[in-house]
């Protein structure tokens, strides 16, 4: 028997199904706060000690905004909204190549779409959902077993053992669960060719509300200023043919390779590198994509990057967390039977991936040209954008329409 709603009756007339969500970031607790809303019991175990603040912006746009509205933190959203006022291209030499809407090379709606800190959107998706659902922080998944009971056996790191209906992997790009399920993170992988380092460092150069890039063939940096603070966003990013395999777990090692890349680089690059070496905030990783042709094996699914992600060079990482933790939580609340409610959500989500993930073989990555003639055509692409309008948002970012169901 369904409702009116279309949501499957037996669901709210029978024991509350458990669910366990590794993952308190994005899709995580967006995961969490419709699978409440639909009557589950969910817990949500994080490896971290507490909620991670801070962190690079990062863009909510297209369906993700809908998303977002249903939750009812659109509001809180549009406030934390960095209201960037220009994007400044630089030469090698230091001199500008054009100064230009933010909206024109991210490809978001001005006036529409929505860029926060990672640590504003983390803090109110956590907010929303914290007194319903049980958080595990400290703590994570060491075995995951399917018995054949119909539970999944779960033992944490910690020591304790529980069982679970259902286990969601929403760990990010490098998830252990993903891993324990389906194998190693190799075979799902596709570098892109890039390494990036990001962290934080004073603001000495009188940046307000805006974006510096400086670009040679193959090496960016970029200085972000995401409001009036006395602290500045930094980020160096560079081609690499392939991904340095030794030094992603070597912050030691990250550090040389930074800055043995960038040893020659003019600008402020010098103050960053000496930044970088102080910055306790370093984050350094490959621009790559993960690619599966399932999300799921029995009663474990995987959701946001940890089955999909689709770089930083898409700009659409958090938008498809969000709208994937949605469709997710929309299948298992229409389907009682797990295996058809994981079918759903791949069929229902799996074109807008692609199209997304795609985004970086239509153009995605040209504001980091790895050639002389890239860049020179990027440099004219830029110019041209100082005289011409923004042309419309990429139809990847708004290409999902969300079901009704709550």
């Amino acid at each position: 028997m369904t409702s009116t709603t279309g949501l499957s009756m037996d669901v709210r007339t029978t024991s509350k199904r458990k669910v366990l969500i590794s993952g308190a970031s994005i899709s995580g607790p967006a995961l969490a706060y419709w699978l409440h809303r639909s009557g589950f019991a969910v817990t949500v175990v994080e490896k971290a000690g507490a909620l991670r603040g801070g962190g690079y912006p990062i863009d909510v746009r297209g369906t993700a905004i809908e998303v977002v509205r249903r939750m009812g933190i659109l509001p809180r959203l549009r406030d934390a909204h960095i209201d960037s006022r220009r994007c400044t291209f630089l030469n090698a030499d230091g001199s500008e190549v054009a100064s230009v809407a933010p909206s024109a090379v991210a490809g978001s709606v001005e006036g529409q779409d929505i860029e926060v800190r990672r640590g504003d959107l983390a803090t109110a998706l956590y907010e929303i959902v914290r007194d319903d659902v049980e958080f595990l922080f400290d703590d994570s998944i060491a075995t995951l077993d399917q018995s054949d009971q119909g539970v999944v056996d779960v033992t944490f790191r910690g020591g304790q053992q529980r069982t679970f209906d259902l286990v969601i992997g929403a760990d990010g790009m490098h998830s252990q669960t993903r891993e324990s399920l389906f194998g190693p993170e190799e075979q799902f992988h596709r570098y892109l060719g890039y390494c990036f380092a990001i962290f934080t460092m004073p603001n000495t150069f009188g940046l307000s509300r805006e974006l510096m890039m400086w670009n040679t063939p193959g090496k960016a940096a970029a200085l972000y200023a995401v409001g009036d603070t006395d602290e500045l966003h930094a980020f160096l990013n560079f081609h690499q043919p392939e991904p340095p395999s030794d030094a992603l777990r070597d912050p030691d090692a990250q550090r040389d390779l930074v800055a043995t890349v960038f040893a020659d680089a003019g600008w402020k690059v010098p103050d960053m590198l000496n930044a970088m070496r102080e910055a306790d905030d370093l984050f350094f990783d490959t621009a790559a994509q993960i690619r599966m042709p399932h999300w799921s094996s029995g009663r474990v699914a995987l959701v946001g990057d940890a089955a999909y992600a689709p770089s930083f060079l898409t700009g659409q990482g958090s938008s498809l967390a969000l709208t994937g933790a949605y469709m997710l939580a929309h299948a298992l609340a229409t389907h009682r039977d797990h295996t058809t409610a994981f079918v759903a959500y791949e069929r229902d989500v799996r074109e807008f991936v692609t199209m997304n993930q795609a985004l970086v073989d239509n153009g995605g990555a040209t504001l980091f040209p790895t050639t002389v003639r890239a860049l020179e055509r990027r440099n004219t692409m830029l110019r041209d954008l100082v005289t011409m309008p923004a042309a419309p948002a990429r139809p990847a970012h708004s290409a999902l329409t969300l079901p009704e169901w709550l």
